[in-house]
C-alpha cells in the first residue's frame, strides 16, 4: 500500500513537473499514440483534433481515361505499395483519371493525413493573397505582422520568402521521433504560439536550407493575420470550391483555431490528385486562371541554397531523367507531378519504416515516377 502511495505520488509530482517545464503536451501524445495502440502520428488521426472545414460547393467527379483500370499493376509495383503499407494510389494522365486502387479497407472517400504536403498548400495560399494584393511582397518581413519579433536576434530580417524557401534560421531541430523537440510540441500541443514564436533564429536567414516545420507555421501565422479569417476559409473560396473538389475537406488546429499550416490537411486522394493537376496546367482550371502561373513556376523552380532539391514549398527531382516535382508529407504522402508525360501521381499511407531518400527526397518517389511511366506512357 506504501509502495503504491509512492508511485501515484511520484506520478503526480512527474505530471506537475511536466507541466511547469512546458512538456504537458506529453500527455495529449501518449493519450492520442500510444492509447490507440500507435506509435506515432497516424493517418487517421484527423478525429482527435480540432479542425476548420474546408468546404466544396459545386463536386466535379474525375472524367475518366477510356483505359481507366483496365491494367493491372505489374507484381513488383503493388509489392513494393503493399509493403509500405499504401492505402490508396491514383493516376492522372491528360487531365483524366487512368488508374486507382486502394488497400487495407480504405476507398475513394477515405480522407487521410496530408502531414507536410499541406506546406506546399499554405505557399499556395502566400501566393493566392500576394496575388490579390493582401500581402504586398513576398520579401515583406515577418516582424511586419509580428513586431514583438523586433526583440529576437534576427527576427527583424527574416522573409516571407526565406519561410517558404526554407530558408529562415530558424532554430527548429526538424525529429519526429524525440518527444521533447518542437515537432511533438507543435503537433500534439494546445498553442501553436507557445510551440512556435518561442523559438528563436540562430542564423542568418535566407543563407542556408534546413526543412522545417517551424518556418512554414511561422508562415502561416503571418498569412492569416493579413487575411483575418481562418486559411481554411481562403483555402475553400480560392482552390477547393474552384477546383470541384469532390468532398469537403479539414484543417486540424490547436485549441485557439489556428491551423497546423506545416502538416494536417486531411483529405482523399482523388482531391489531392486535383491540386496535382493545377501545376501541371500552370494554375488554371479550365478557362480560369486560379493561381498566377508565376508564382506556380517560383514554387516548382529548385533554389540554389537547396542545391537544387526544393523550391517554395515543393520537392524537387531534375536529377532523374523523368523529372519530377512533388508535395511531400510524413510516412510517404505524395502528390507527384511529371510535365513531360502529363501525369500526376498520388500515394497515400503509412509507410512502416522511413524509406531511403537521398537528401530528403524518398526514393519510393523515384521509383513510382519511373514505374507509372513505363507502365502507362
Amino acid at each position: 500500500m506504501r509502495i503504491l502511495k509512492y508511485m501515484i505520488g511520484g506520478a503526480a509530482a512527474g505530471a506537475v513537473a511536466a507541466y511547469f517545464l512546458g512538456y504537458d503536451y506529453l500527455f495529449s501524445g501518449i493519450s492520442k499514440t500510444y492509447f490507440k495502440g500507435k506509435s506515432s502520428a497516424y493517418i487517421d488521426d484527423g478525429n482527435l483534433f480540432p479542425s476548420n472545414p474546408i468546404a466544396t460547393e459545386a463536386p466535379e467527379l474525375w472524367e475518366e481515361d477510356f483505359d481507366y483500370n483496365k491494367k493491372e499493376l505489374p507484381k513488383h509495383l503493388v509489392d513494393n505499395l503493399k509493403e509500405s503499407k499504401t492505402a490508396a494510389f491514383v493516376v492522372i494522365r491528360n487531365g483524366k483519371i487512368l488508374h486507382e486502387q486502394y488497400w487495407a479497407g480504405y476507398n475513394q472517400l477515405s480522407q487521410t493525413n496530408s502531414f507536410s504536403m499541406a506546406k506546399a498548400v499554405t505557399v499556395m495560399l502566400l501566393g493566392k493573397a500576394l496575388e490579390e494584393g493582401i500581402i504586398g511582397s513576398i520579401d515583406e518581413k515577418l516582424s511586419e505582422f509580428y513586431p514583438e519579433l523586433k526583440e529576437k536576434v534576427f527576427g527583424n530580417t527574416v522573409t516571407l520568402k526565406n519561410l517558404a524557401q526554407m530558408e529562415a534560421g530558424l532554430d527548429w531541430d526538424e525529429n519526429y521521433n524525440n518527444p521533447f523537440l518542437p515537432n511533438a510540441k507543435a503537433y500534439y500541443g494546445k498553442n501553436l504560439v507557445k510551440a512556435v514564436f518561442t523559438r528563436n533564429f540562430k542564423e542568418e536567414p535566407g543563407t542556408k536550407f534546413e526543412y522545417q516545420s517551424g518556418s512554414t507555421q511561422l508562415l502561416g501565422f503571418a498569412i492569416r493575420k493579413a487575411l483575418g479569417k481562418p486559411l481554411a476559409s481562403y483555402l475553400s473560396e480560392k482552390f477547393w470550391i474552384p477546383l470541384g473538389m469532390e468532398q469537403n475537406a479539414k484543417w486540424s488546429t490547436d485549441n485557439y483555431g489556428m491551423e497546423k499550416t506545416y502538416c494536417c490537411i486531411h483529405s482523399n486522394a482523388r482531391d489531392f490528385a486535383k491540386l496535382g493537376q493545377l501545376f501541371l496546367n500552370d494554375g488554371k482550371v479550365g478557362d480560369q486562371q486560379v493561381l498566377n502561373s508565376g508564382f506556380i513556376e517560383d514554387m516548382r523552380t529548385p533554389t540554389e541554397k537547396s542545391a537544387g532539391i526544393y523550391g517554395q514549398g515543393l520537392w524537387i527531382n531534375h536529377d532523374n531523367p523523368i523529372k519530377h516535382y512533388y508535395f511531400l508529407g510524413l510516412q510517404g504522402q505524395y502528390i507527384i507531378m511529371v510535365p513531360e508525360h502529363n501525369i500526376v501521381i498520388v500515394r497515400t499511407g503509412s509507410y512502416s519504416n522511413s524509406p531511403k531518400n537521398d537528401r530528403g527526397r524518398p526514393d519510393q518517389v523515384k521509383f513510382l515516377v519511373n514505374e507509372t511511366v513505363q507502365l502507362f506512357q
